[in-house]
């Protein structure tokens, strides 16, 4: 029986160890380490914060007993160092404090750590700052909104994602923020609140991007429809800041010399790979790991990667991720099973399901951007109870979506008329 090891388990982690044992059928051991023992539903905690609710209350998941009911075994710490030459990987228990370094072999490896959020390289973040990227952050800013806000200005957008490069990587497009759908979701949600509490409007909020245009993954045809409608509706709109330079207590200077006048500065940093991985031999020039369309390591075959651990996972999309798991669950499976089911490689998409306030959302599914001829958008309340619905049944499957769900949610959301 082969050992499967399982780095990190939010979204990729979880949703990759639960297909794991659907599709190895009783061949592997399987252990899941992660430094906590639930998940932050981040896609939704905007939808928490602007309803005056505490997203700890309702965004984070204990998944043990969906773990435990696979029969894998969850090992509660903090992963410190990977061996790929001795298949080793050594971790410290985070329970109690001044617990022993510990270490756990492997046959196989799939890496789903995520990435660190470099807040901190943010000059002024901490003072004069906000986020939506965990329960944490989310609170401070509806402690905010709700106690504190004047009615000043408001900017929403990215500081400059630095993509990592490697000869043996696929090809991949240049992304120059990690992932622009949060600041467009909270970009119009944030309009709906201030209407909502006579605080302002549209014209209140300002959206920026290091890029040529905001979401550039989207692709130029959604982009065509959804930059006139932004512009049309009262946003402001900075483009090609080239990154942020600083925060301050009264606005943003960005790196390209211009800056914005705003009372609350809310923000999406760069997207770094964890340091002790960047040392690694499988890592691209930012510490990313390299991977073919198999989410498989070319130099150390028994090593994949999911999620936004990857190098191939640009920008860095839940909806990417999912493919990944499939992928990589398929593979090992295949291989421990011995069966010979067909995989395909990695064709990544957009599938991005937003909240736009006052119960309406929108829906955007494209390849556009990876030279594909998918090209949907739509907006009204089928996207939003989709988005809603999606996180009851994750929360409720423990990440398990049956392989119908993404194929079932394409459709209804592709040819429901909105």
């Amino acid at each position: 029986m082969k050992r499967v090891l399982v780095l990190g388990c939010n979204f990729a982690g979880l949703t990759v160890s639960r297909y794991l044992h659907k599709e190895a059928k009783g061949k592997i051991k399987l252990t899941v380490i992660d430094r906590k023992n639930y998940i932050n539903f981040i896609p939704n905690i905007p939808i928490e914060v602007f309803s005056n609710n505490n997203p700890a209350d309702t965004m984070e998941f204990p998944f043990q007993k969906h773990l435990k009911s696979d029969g894998t075994e969850f090992i509660q710490a903090d992963v410190e160092e990977i061996d790929v030459k001795g298949r080793r990987v050594y971790y410290t228990p985070n329970e109690r404090p001044g617990s022993a370094r510990e270490f756990i072999e492997y046959d196989y490896l799939v890496i789903a750590l995520g990435a660190r959020l470099a807040y901190d390289k943010i000059e002024g973040f901490a003072e004069f700052g906000h986020t939506f990227s965990d329960t944490t952050y989310g609170n401070k800013v509806r402690q905010y909104l709700y106690n504190d806000y004047k009615g000043g200005h408001i900017a929403v957008g990215s500081d400059l994602f630095v993509q990592g490069k490697h000869p043996k990587l696929p090809e991949v497009p240049i992304a120059l923020a990690a992932c622009e759908g949060p600041p467009v979701e909270i970009g119009f949600s944030l309009a709906d609140w201030l209407k909502r509490h006579k605080k302002g409007n549209e014209k209140s909020i300002t959206l920026f991007t290091p890029a040529d245009v905001i979401a550039e993954d989207a692709g130029e045809t959604i982009l065509n429809k959804l930059l006139p409608m932004v512009s049309d509706m009262g946003f402001g709109y900075m483009n090609n800041t080239h990154g942020i330079k600083r925060l301050y207590k009264d606005g943003i200077e960005f790196k390209n010399g211009k800056s914005l006048e705003a009372e609350l500065k809310i923000v999406f940093p760069n997207w770094e790979a964890h340091e002790f991985i960047k040392k690694l031999p499988i890592v691209d020039d930012q510490g990313f790991i390299v991977t073919d369309l198999f989410m498989r390591n070319p130099d150390y075959p028994e090593i994949f990667a999911v999620g936004d651990a990857a190098s191939v996972t640009v920008p860095k999309l839940g909806a990417i991720g999912h493919l990944e798991c499939e992928i990589v669950s398929k593979v090992i499976g295949n291989e421990v099973a011995g069966k010979n089911e067909e995989v395909k490689p990695l064709e990544p998409m957009l599938i991005c399901f937003g909240d736009m306030g006052n119960y309406k959302g929108f829906y955007m599914h494209t390849n556009e951007w990876w030279g594909g001829d998918i090209r949907i958008l739509k907006m009204g309340i089928t996207p939003y109870m989709m988005k809603i619905g999606f996180k009851t049944m994750y929360k409720t499957l423990g990440g398990k979506v049956p392989s119908w769900g993404m194929p079932f949610a394409k459709l209804v959301a592709d040819h429901v008329s909105i």
